[in-house]
C-alpha cells in the first residue's frame, strides 16, 4: 500500500529571500557551443532581488512534485548531491553551482537545445505546508524578447531595441526545498519550451527525478489510464459508438468528483458495469502499469486538483461530420443513435428544457 499524503506549496514572493545568486552561460554541447563560468556573485541592488523573485516564481503553478531518483543509489545523482552539499553549508554555492553547470552541459546534447543562462539561486523563507524552509532554485532562460527604450533627450526622444528576458516568461526552472532529503527532497519543475524527444534532457537527464506518489500522482495517473482505455482499447473488444464511450468518461470524471476516497473495484462498478468490460479493463491497467512502469494503489484519497485538471483533457464532444458537435455531459439514455432507410445516420436527443 502506497503512503497518501498532502503537501501545500505556497509560493509566497512577499516573504521570500534571495541570499545568493550566481549565473553561468550553458551552451549546447553537441554544437560546440561555450560552456562560460562566472567568476562572483550576482550583486543585488535598486530592486532587482523583487523582479528576480517574479520571474524566478510567477511561472510556476504548483500541481505535481517531484522527488530525485537514481536506479542505483540516490546518492550517484548529480544534481542531489549538489544541492545537498549546499544546504549543508549555503558557502559552498560557487563550487557546487560549477559541478551543476558542467552537468546541465553534458546532458545538453540534443540539437534544439538551446544555448541559455543558467541561474543558481539559494532561497530564505520559503513556505512548505506551513513550514518555512530555504530552498535551491536552479534556472535557464532560452529565449529572448525584443524591447523598446525609450530615453527624453533634450529635443524629445530617443528609442533603442534591445534583446532581454522577459520576466513573465520563466522557459525552465525547478524548485528544491530542504525537506525529505533521505526520500530525495521535495521538488516543484516547469519546462515552457520543449515539447518533443529533447525535452526530457531538463527532468530526466539533468535532474532526474521522479513524480511523489502522493494523491495528486495517483489520481492523475489513474485517470489517465482510463481515459486512455476507454479512447484507445475498447474499439478493438466491444462495438461501442461514440456517444458511449463519451459516456463513459463522462463517468469516470463524475466518479472522481462524487468520491473523497478512490476505491478500484467500486470504481469499476460503477463506471463500468458489465463484467467483461472490467475485466478487459483490468487486464489493460495491469499491462499499462507494467510498460509505464507505474506504481499505483488500489484506493487513495482523490485530489480534487488532479480531477479539475484531467477534467479539461476528458473531451466530451461529439463530432458529426462538419455540421454538428453535440456536448455530452449528462445521462446516455438521452440520445439514441439510428440508421434511416436511406442509409443515413441520425442521432435522437431528448430533453426537458431548451435554453
Amino acid at each position: 500500500m502506497l503512503q497518501n499524503y498532502s503537501i501545500h506549496i505556497m509560493l509566497y514572493k512577499e516573504y521570500i529571500k534571495i541570499k545568493s545568486l550566481l549565473i553561468h552561460k550553458v551552451g549546447n554541447k553537441l554544437n560546440q557551443d561555450e560552456l562560460i563560468i562566472s567568476k562572483s556573485l550576482i550583486k543585488l541592488e535598486g530592486g532587482l532581488d523583487k523582479v528576480l523573485l517574479e520571474y524566478f516564481f510567477s511561472s510556476f503553478k504548483v500541481d505535481e512534485l517531484y522527488q530525485f531518483h537514481h536506479d542505483i543509489e540516490l546518492s550517484f545523482s548529480e544534481v542531489y548531491s549538489c544541492v545537498s552539499i549546499i544546504f549543508e553549508n549555503p558557502d559552498n554555492l560557487y563550487e557546487q553551482s560549477i559541478n551543476l553547470a558542467k552537468h546541465l552541459y553534458n546532458q545538453s546534447t540534443h540539437p534544439k537545445i538551446k544555448s541559455g543562462e543558467f541561474y543558481i539561486v539559494y532561497f530564505k523563507d520559503c513556505i512548505l505546508d506551513g513550514e518555512t524552509l530555504d530552498a535551491i532554485g536552479l534556472f535557464k532562460s532560452e529565449n529572448k524578447d525584443t524591447f523598446i527604450e525609450i530615453e527624453q533627450v533634450k529635443d524629445g526622444f530617443d528609442m533603442e531595441s534591445r534583446q532581454g528576458i522577459n520576466i513573465n516568461k520563466l522557459d525552465k526552472g525547478c524548485l528544491i526545498f530542504n525537506t525529505e532529503k533521505e526520500s530525495g527532497y521535495v521538488l516543484t519543475i516547469i519546462d515552457n519550451t520543449n515539447k518533443g524527444s529533447e525535452a526530457q534532457y531538463w527532468k530526466d537527464d539533468f535532474l532526474s527525478v521522479q513524480p511523489k506518489k502522493n494523491e495528486y500522482h495517483q489520481t492523475n495517473q489513474f485517470l489517465g489510464i482510463a481515459k486512455q482505455f476507454v479512447t484507445k482499447q475498447l474499439d478493438e473488444e466491444f462495438e461501442l459508438s461514440k456517444a458511449d464511450k463519451i459516456d463513459l468518461l463522462n463517468r469516470s470524471v463524475d466518479y472522481f468528483k462524487k468520491h473523497e476516497t478512490f476505491d478500484k473495484s467500486e470504481f469499476e462498478g460503477e463506471v463500468f458495469g458489465d463484467s467483461k468490460v472490467i475485466e478487459s479493463f483490468r487486464k489493460f491497467d495491469q499491462t499499462y502499469r507494467q510498460v509505464k512502469e507505474i506504481e499505483l494503489s488500489d484506493s487513495f484519497v482523490i485530489s480534487e486538483q488532479a480531477v479539475r485538471k484531467q477534467t479539461r483533457v476528458f473531451k466530451s464532444v461529439l463530432k458529426l461530420d462538419n455540421n454538428f458537435h453535440v456536448y455530452i455531459h449528462g445521462s446516455k439514455e438521452l440520445i439514441e443513435k439510428g440508421v434511416e432507410k436511406d442509409g443515413r445516420k441520425f442521432y435522437k436527443i431528448y430533453y426537458n428544457e431548451e435554453s
